[in-house]
């Protein structure tokens, strides 16, 4: 019956072809018009509003075929500087001293990426990953999607020409392979770990000469860097999922709002994915991933936040000391792997690197990188990642994408556990809420650490979760647990994991508080710390929806309006105390950072009448958004309150800004300062100067930066002299609020805030950027009648022989 069916809707859809357009999103790149393809691949691509493909297929290796040809059509200018990354080809045509976009390792270099990637694919790395069996390695379904995505990719390359300048006519635009696609999925797997540490891992060379000598680690440094990379702007999100015990009609409800960058390789893509009879799913991929990320379906929706959980530690090598690349392992000597890595560059010779790698992972060494660590006569550090063996994560996706409920998104964790550094939250429309801190760590307990720590980890691993092990006593390594699908992580039953509470929420601080009322705790100190502040976004989300909660009979326009209520919890806390200590200053004057005074009495009125909003037409945002950039910057978290942090009210403190704290002043006076020689009205709208330009054309931006706490985060871009902030660089992306009513269709609302595509040419390129601006929405197009019935439908026909 299943097959029956599906032979019927894919035969029905291919006959809408014959007589239809090419879809707008698509006809600015096409050399002609695709037609029913004559063999090989296929997929039918239905284009509704904003440029969104509908994408049906009778099978996974076609439906990956549509994908990959649908997103070269939009993107194929970033997918494929991101292919030349993982192969490893910036240098040869970029030159080794450029840089990435990031959006796939912190390599600060083209050559520093290159020696990586090139290194994972000299030793077979991804294709060792994918020949192991399921759930280890990839289902067929996933390789499948791979191919087929591949495929897709290289069909769309052949016959279509590409119009986007950024890569138009570049010899770098290169047809791709299932390893490519699978290479991808590997770096924004290992991106929270080794993928964090290029440089570090590429550049260790042990001692010689004059570097023999012994040196220290300095802890506050490594302390800050793991904090520097949990708090990452370009990887954050908030995300609630609300029991039927909350809402209007007993179905669950979801709000995702993920902060990604805008700009580059880790943009999301919008789409849906059919197979009849087998698979419908709509939402947000990671460009590159032949599967949806962040979505929904007629039954259950999910999102991710960036979880706080440490994904590598690291092992202190005790060393041979006649020879730094030997070390030893209960007194008897190993020696260090030596990996030697060729780079062709660019208009120059290839360049040779050697790597180091023992068996607790890759020697890392750098004491100004991240981490910053040495490498001595008689000591060196190795990083353990275990996602570097962890190809599962598109099955996870795959999993979520085919539930029915959450306890089966539940299931598709417990049986892949591919997640690599995310959270998931979900609900269905049985009115089911979950939670799970199910990502991929080593397993290392508090146990472990107290037997094996050593000094230096006795201070990172309370401070910020980071093990820092014994490797010279081999019972030093992670443990192993009977239902880990993997040796050296942490099987599902330690994961903390949240079921049917009225909200579950997250804003990328620890599990502890993802509901207030049924606060998580036991867990091992590597997922998260128990007990601690709160960051001002978590605390604000955690205000917002447990009133919501409270208050009840939610539907999903009530997700939409949290979506956009642009409240800054900072505000509420500050803009009053400011406002009355600016008042109080002796003649109205405050000192600045030259040492000059500056009249400050005209803020004062300012920021006493803000709103406490950032929209686009909040009068004062501005004023506080800059001054509470400065006070930050320029006073200690220690100082900055009178109201100390609580554990036992830890949503409400800490609280009271600390206007005699020395550095208060002088961020209201150069403030004043900076707005006035820029030309900016003190109360001037927040739209005016929070924008971004396309096509020649402002477009106002509401939001707030992550200090202010705003739940509509964006990460805007100063540039005084262009008019304030003209860019963004992270914040909002794939936004879904998702319910359900009893019938087939979800009730969905979706908005990609940077839009489908980067090429300036594109139909897509701001035209939801202008939605968002406006705080308004799509309207989802989930079951066939609203597809068909789309007022901008227009349907094609792809294959692989045109």
């Amino acid at each position: 019956m299943r097959t029956r069916l599906r032979r019927l809707v894919v035969a029905a859809v291919a006959l809408l072809t014959a007589s239809t357009a090419l879809p707008a999103a698509a006809a600015g790149q096409q050399s002609r018009q695709e037609h029913p393809s004559h063999g090989g691949l296929s997929a039918v691509i239905r284009y509704t509003e904003y440029g969104i493909p509908h994408i049906v297929a009778k099978d996974y290796a076609n439906l990956g075929f549509g994908t990959g040809w649908a997103q070269a059509a939009d993107q194929v200018c970033t997918l494929a500087d991101g292919f030349t990354t993982v192969r490893g080809d910036r240098s040869r045509f970029f030159g080794p001293d450029g840089q990435t976009d990031f959006s796939l390792s912190s390599a600060s270099t083209n050559l520093a990426s290159d020696l990586y990637f090139r290194g994972v694919r000299e030793t077979r790395t991804v294709e060792k990953l994918l020949a192991q069996p399921v759930p280890l390695g990839p289902s067929r379904d996933v390789k499948d999607l791979m191919r087929g995505f591949a495929a897709g990719y290289d069909a769309w390359l052949k016959q279509n020409r590409i119009s986007d300048p950024a890569c138009k006519g570049a010899a770098w635009v290169q047809p791709i392979s299932a390893v490519d696609v699978a290479a991808r999925f590997y770096a924004i797997s290992v991106i929270g770990g080794q993928g964090g540490s290029v440089d570090e891992i590429t550049g260790a060379q042990p001692p010689t000469g004059a570097t023999t000598g012994t040196q220290g680690v300095d802890a506050e440094a490594l302390i800050k860097s793991v904090q520097a990379r949990t708090a990452d702007a370009d990887m954050g999100s908030n995300a609630v999922a609300f029991s039927g015990a909350t809402t209007a009609n007993g179905r669950g409800l979801l709000l995702g709002n993920p902060h990604y960058p805008w700009h580059g390789g880790r943009r999301f893509w919008q789409s849906q994915q059919t197979i009849p009879g087998e698979l419908d799913v709509a939402g947000g991929s990671l460009l590159g991933s032949p599967t949806i990320s962040i979505g929904y379906n007629s039954r259950v929706a999910w999102s991710h936040t960036v979880a706080t959980g440490v994904p590598f530690n690291l092992t202190r090598l005790t060393l041979d000391p006649s020879d730094p690349t030997v070390y030893l392992v209960d007194g008897k000597p190993e020696r260090m792997t030596k990996r030697t890595v060729t780079v062709a560059v660019k208009d120059g010779s290839s360049v040779t690197r050697t790597q180091w790698w023992t068996r607790y992972g890759p020697v890392v060494a750098d004491p100004q990188g991240d981490p910053p660590l040495p490498w001595t006569a008689t000591t060196a550090y190795a990083f353990n990642d275990p996602n570097a063996t962890n190809m599962r994560f598109a099955d996870t996706s795959l999993g979520f994408s085919k539930a029915r409920s959450t306890a089966d998104v539940l299931a598709s964790l417990k049986k892949y556990q591919g997640l690599p550094w995310v959270n998931t939250i979900a609900a269905d429309s049985s009115g089911h809420s979950l939670y799970s801190q199910s990502q991929v760590l080593p397993r290392i307990t508090d146990d472990l650490v107290a037997r094996c720590s050593t000094d230096l980890g006795k201070l990172t691993y309370p401070a910020v979760g980071l093990a820092v092990l014994d490797g010279s006593r081999a019972e030093c390594t992670p443990g192993d647990d009977s239902d880990a699908v993997q040796p050296g992580i942490f099987g599902p039953s330690r994961m903390p994991t949240l079921k049917d509470a009225p909200y579950a929420e997250n804003s990328n601080d620890s599990a502890w508080l993802t509901n207030a009322d049924r606060p998580l705790t036991g867990y091992e100190r590597i997922f998260g710390s128990i007990g601690t502040q709160r960051s001002v976004r978590t605390r604000g989300a955690i205000e917002d929806v447990s009133a919501m909660a409270e208050r009840g009979g939610l539907t999903v326009k009530d997700l939409q309006q949290q979506e956009f209520t642009n409240r800054a919890p900072a505000g509420d806390l500050a803009a009053a105390d400011a406002a009355k200590a600016c008042a109080a200053l002796a003649g109205g004057t405050a000192t600045g950072s030259d040492g000059k005074a500056v009249d400050v009495s005209a803020a004062c009125p300012v920021l006493a009448s803000w709103g406490r909003t950032m929209d686009t037409d909040s009068k004062g945002a501005l004023l506080f958004d800059r001054f509470w950039r400065k006070f930050n910057a320029s006073v200690s978290p220690g100082q900055r309150w009178k109201v100390p942090f609580s554990a036992a009210d830890p949503i409400r403190t800490p609280n009271t800004l600390n206007t005699a704290a020395p550095g208060f002043a002088t961020a209201l006076a150069d403030t004043v300062s900076e707005l006035r020689a820029a030309g900016i009205a003190l109360d001037s709208r927040l739209g005016d100067h929070q924008f971004v330009v396309r096509n020649g054309q402002r477009i106002p931006i509401p939001g707030g930066t992550e200090a202010l706490g705003v739940w509509n985060k964006v990460e805007p871009v100063w540039n005084a002299a262009q008019g304030g902030y003209t860019e963004i660089t992270t914040g909002s992306s794939h936004i879904q609020a998702v319910g359900w009513d009893g019938g087939r269709c979800p009730v969905a609302r979706t908005l990609l805030t940077y839009s489908q595509s980067e090429n300036p040419d594109s139909p897509h390129y701001s035209d939801q950027t202008r939605l968002f601006s406006q705080e308004k929405w799509v309207t989802a197009r989930f079951c066939e009648k609203d597809v068909l019935s789309s007022p901008a439908l227009r349907i094609v026909r792809v294959g692989e022989h045109g």
